[in-house]
């Protein structure tokens, strides 16, 4: 069993660093930082060298360094780090920069088809593939000098401790790269070479070796404190639930923060569709797990741009249900079932800024209950991240879904459970930590709203 775990959360919007006590799972600190993107080589690209200044720092600054034995690093999606062969950062591209539409027509033409990869066709840098096809075509100057390709937690594993290696759950994330039923890479992958500048694949939870010695020097860490090989950010919040599915239990995770990832076990492949960003994770074990996301966090800030946040109440929910004001999909460009759709509100004159958040609660929720339609139920619904905080967001959705258990996750930070689970295993504490049930709202009207919105979402 390991004493002190460090999970090193780099996330879309924020960045965060954990200090968690192996016995019992208590995190002993927690600091986090917003992330900002940086203008490089004529790219929009990830703020490797600010992040890791801020982890130096972060690490220098932990109590009880003397125990720590392991750093996890947990990481978003579609993100990559290209390297020279002397270690130096060629790109570290931004899945949201619009420069990916030069190549955009031809990357589709290119691409395999959504039944080989089950990875649907996303906007910008969301699918690995059209960054690597991007910057093979439009940026030779950069590509030529590449001599490996790192996914982001895994780039940041071999900046700690100097191996490098790859990881089916990121590489399994809506990449293009990845051919989750073969559990191999894909025929794109292969074609265009790609495959060969990856490293060997490794398991999230292998620890790959100790941490560089002048990291160890600058920090003050232990020199055998170890770094793992590290995962995707929604599979280690799918992995902490994991072991309910193999018990038997018919589970959905709804995993918040700036993407909803709605995980779902023992569902079909075939109900996933490609116009409604529905994808085959991988978890990381290299099995396919049926998903569907929005860009839920982003979508509930643009809807409260401007106004406090304020925690909604029932109260405040009853009078925006009443007067029937509604939010309309979509107020984030990236995917979704509504993706293409342009966002607009209705009858939100007057509205309080507590009111703005009962409202921006029930449009994530809508959307969340068209993904859950569109994955099919289980009998068991867990929301965990930011939204398990919401007082609204899980008794709403039960509210909605009357014959579905929904419950609030006993952990709030999926990612950090999960990591945990890498480390712990068997000997995770409070593995059988009951989640909470949540139990339906009284708001007269709820179901003819629900109708009325989605009758205004077009072609729903």
């Amino acid at each position: 069993m390991q004493d002190l775990i460090v999970v090193f959360d780099v996330g879309k919007t924020n960045t965060k660093l954990s200090l968690i006590r192996a016995v019992d799972g208590e995190t002993l600190r927690s600091v986090q930082r917003g992330n900002r993107v940086v203008w490089e080589t004529g790219m929009h690209q990830l703020d490797l060298a600010g992040i890791e200044l801020w982890l130096m720092a972060s690490l220098q600054d932990l109590p009880e360094k003397g125990r720590i034995s392991v750093i996890v690093p947990v990481a978003h999606g579609a993100a990559c780090v290209l390297l020279d062969a002397g270690g130096h950062v060629l790109a570290a591209p931004d899945y949201e920069d619009p420069c990916f539409r030069e190549s955009a027509e031809a990357y589709e033409r290119e691409r395999d088809p959504y039944s080989e990869t089950c990875s649907p066709r996303l906007p910008d840098g969301q699918n690995l593939g059209a960054q690597l096809f991007f910057l093979e075509t439009r940026r030779p100057e950069v590509f030529g000098r590449a001599a490996h390709i790192l996914l982001l937690p895994q780039y940041w594993a071999w900046r700690l401790c100097g191996v490098m290696a790859a990881e089916v759950s990121s590489l399994g994330a809506h990449s293009d790269l990845w051919h989750p039923l073969a559990c191999d890479y894909s025929s794109l992958a292969r074609r265009r070479g790609w495959s060969e500048f990856l490293p060997s694949i490794r398991a999230a939870g292998d620890l790959l070796g100790p941490l560089r010695q002048e990291i160890a020097a600058t920090t003050g860490l232990p020199a055998t404190c170890e770094v793992a090989c590290g995962i995707h950010d929604s599979n280690a919040s799918w992995l902490w639930h994991l072991r309910k599915v193999r018990a038997g239990a018919d589970l959905t995770v709804i995993s918040s923060g700036t993407w909803t990832i709605v995980m779902k076990s023992r569902a079909d492949l075939g109900r996933l569709r490609e116009n409604r960003d529905m994808l085959a994770n991988v978890d990381v074990f290299g099995a396919p797990v049926a998903t569907a996301r929005f860009m839920g966090g982003r979508e509930y800030s643009a809807i409260m741009a401007g106004r406090s946040m304020a925690m909604p109440t029932v109260e405040d929910l009853r009078r925006v249900v009443a007067c029937g004001a509604m939010v309309i999909p979509a107020f984030a460009e990236a995917g979704g079932p509504f993706h293409g759709h342009v966002g607009r509100t209705a009858g939100t004159d007057g509205l309080t800024d507590a009111e703005w958040a009962s409202l921006a609660t029930i449009y994530v929720v809508l959307v969340t209950d068209v993904i859950l339609d569109l994955l099919g139920d289980s009998d068991t619904v867990v929301v965990d991240g930011p939204f398990a905080l919401n007082p609204l967001f899980a008794p709403l959705l039960k509210t909605l879904r009357s014959t579905v258990a929904v419950f609030v996750s006993a952990m709030t930070s999926g990612a950090t459970a999960g990591a945990l689970i890498l480390m712990q295993g068997d000997a995770t504490p409070d593995a059988e930590n009951p989640d909470r049930p949540t139990k339906p709202l009284d708001v007269p009207g709820l179901a003819g709203y629900k109708s009325a919105w989605r009758a205004a979402c077009m072609d729903w």
